[in-house]
């Protein structure tokens, strides 16, 4: 892998190369957005796009067709609607049958309330189209805490009260499983659950049986229905009760389900999450990364929790298999929940501060195509907490290896990693290295950080150096300065601070360039800005005038010392009058 490309998303534009996290996604989303915006424009536009003759024809690259062909109020037409997806048009057709007298067959209403569940009662989007499995509901893990409401789900509802679902559901003259389970899951997906519940007992009253999909749904609702952490588990466990009463077998999602409700049983969860991993294995049921995530939630969502043996025994899993998306919540697609199993163990050995163990998470996530489970943001806040945890806990020889591999091709590098960085080359004495730090600053736009500029000076300062570094170390202050003092449209001008024209000033005086270090920033600015030179920038600035024999600028120093009332203005005085060969007028 090269290691100065960028992510192969960007390849095939140049132009578009991010500079530092934020233009890359600013860059990827907008590359989606542009795809949901084609999709738009087909399915409103299709006459536009209805040319589809070809020589050879090949059926499978020709466009899809979004347009009904069938005309006319028959069952056959309702079914093309509902194959194409079209909500209103579908219910509008359905209702003109069934006041023609017309029948609808039960297998042709059930596909019917299998789009409006679906849907919600909207319209079909490029987004819900790729969604995967109706049946769980990825809002729980985004939602703010609230206060607990029976039966109702924080955010995304979009079920009406007797909606058309609800309402062709009334006026089926014949209702079969498929029936009851579509309207629970339904019910489920946007958002009312207790509805949801009732419907189940419904179905239990008619003596069906409801299929697995289902029962995954109804577990996944069961936080809403009760408020106590033993009542949420006990209700989970009448529902698994009646699948092995109604002879269904459970599958992933069944268990992945239910340590999704377990993550919100607090104590209980934690006493039971194990007995469900033991019931997988026992039915040879292979975990997903979702399972693992769900796992570690539970165990390590208190600080104060004592760290276990889990986070090692899931990293043991986990770096044996190559995974494949089983499951919604695996990491696929762009509105999934935040905890990926990965994200989160980078979050769990940063905090056990474990180098050993984010070592082998990182081997891990590098197996097989196990990397595709992050997208563009988690992939860069991954190795964000990784390199953060190098800087802490790694030799700096090894944090700079790491640094240049990783660097622009697997992540952008934040301002807290440039910072952990400076912390870590000053932890090991390798202060050499900050001119190339600060070239990969301004390449990143962190060039305006006051900060990371803050602290860059202040360790280039801190002192002094051999003179090949103090002449870089010059050139970056002067970089530094000319920052401070360009002005842009776009841009508020940056504010000199006292430490920061310090700072400056002694690197300055440190690499011989007498002239910058007084006209450019000591006279012109400390007084322009009412700020204090310190004791350290006054005597190194003096030291510099005597190696390059300026006496005038000694004696400027001295004034300026005199004017601003310094306590060091007369030991100053005394220095000049002692180390310089003065004239009777500069006496």
């Amino acid at each position: 892998q090269d290691p100065t490309a960028a992510h192969y998303i960007f390849q095939d534009d140049p132009f578009l190369m991010p500079r530092n996290a934020a233009n890359s996604r600013l860059f990827s989303l907008s590359k989606e957005s542009g795809r949901n915006a084609a999709k738009y424009i087909i399915k409103h536009f299709p006459q536009y796009f209805d040319k589809t003759f070809a020589e050879p024809n090949i059926p499978c690259l020709m466009p899809e067709t979004l347009t009904p062909q069938i005309e006319g109020l028959s069952e056959e037409a309702l079914k093309e609607r509902i194959h194409l997806r079209r909500v209103k048009d579908s219910v509008d057709l359905f209702d003109q049958l069934i006041q023609a007298g017309t029948p609808v067959s039960l297998e042709t209403t059930n596909s019917l309330l299998d789009l409006l569940c679906f849907y919600g009662d909207g319209e079909s989007t490029p987004e819900k189209e790729d969604l995967e499995e109706p049946g769980v509901n990825a809002s729980e893990q985004k939602a703010p805490k609230r206060e607990f409401q029976r039966g109702s789900q924080p955010s995304g509802s979009r079920w009406r009260e007797n909606n058309n679902a609800e309402r062709i559901f009334k006026i089926m003259p014949e209702r079969n499983a498929h029936s009851y389970c579509t309207m629970i899951r339904g019910m489920v997906k946007h958002g009312t659950s207790a509805k949801a519940y009732d419907m189940y007992i419904g179905l239990l009253n008619e003596r069906h049986k409801a299929d697995v999909h289902t029962f995954n749904a109804l577990i996944t609702a069961v936080p809403y229905l009760k408020e106590r952490f033993l009542e949420r588990w006990e209700l989970a466990k009448v529902f698994l009760n009646h699948m092995a009463q109604q002879e269904v077998q459970p599958n992933l999602l069944t268990f992945n389900a239910l340590l999704k409700t377990l993550r919100r049983c607090g104590g209980v969860g934690r006493s039971v999450a194990l007995l469900v991993i033991k019931e997988m294995e026992a039915l040879d049921i292979e975990p997903s990364l979702a399972t693992y995530d769900h796992l570690l939630f539970i165990f390590y969502r208190g600080a104060d929790l004592c760290p276990s043996g889990i986070i090692s025994e899931v990293l043991d899993d986990v770096g044996k298999r190559s995974f494949t998306p089983q499951d919604p919540d695996d990491g696929m697609g762009f509105n999934i929940s935040d905890n990926l199993l990965c994200l989160s163990l980078g979050e769990k050995c940063c905090d056990l501060k474990d180098i050993k163990l984010a070592y082998r998470l990182n081997k891990a996530m590098e197996k097989g195509d196990n990397w595709k489970f992050l997208d563009m943001d988690r992939l860069n806040a991954y190795w964000s907490k990784f390199f953060t945890l190098l800087c802490m806990m790694e030799q700096i020889d090894v944090v700079l290896k790491w640094y240049k591999e990783m660097s622009s091709s697997l992540f952008y590098p934040t301002p807290k990693n440039i910072l952990d960085l400076l912390q870590a080359l000053d932890a090991a004495n390798h202060l050499e290295v900050i001119p190339s730090v600060w070239e990969d600053m301004k390449q990143l736009g962190f060039n305006r950080r006051q900060d990371l500029l803050e602290e860059l000076l202040s360790l280039m300062s801190r002192e002094r150096h051999p003179d090949e570094i103090q002449l870089a170390f010059a050139k970056c202050a002067e970089e530094i300065k000319a920052v401070h003092e360009q002005t842009r449209r776009e841009q508020s001008l940056l504010e000199w601070t006292g430490s920061a024209l310090g700072h400056v000033a002694l690197l300055f005086s440190r690499a011989g360039r007498t002239q910058e270090a007084w006209y450019v920033n000591m006279m012109e600015h400390f007084q322009q800005i009412n700020r204090i030179p310190t004791d350290q920038v006054m005597d190194e600035f003096l030291n510099c005038a005597k190696q390059t024999n300026c006496p005038d600028e000694a004696i400027k120093l001295v004034k300026l010392a005199a004017s601003l009332g310094l306590p060091s203005s007369q030991r100053l005085k005394n220095r000049t009058e002692k180390e310089f060969e003065l004239s009777e007028e500069q006496k």
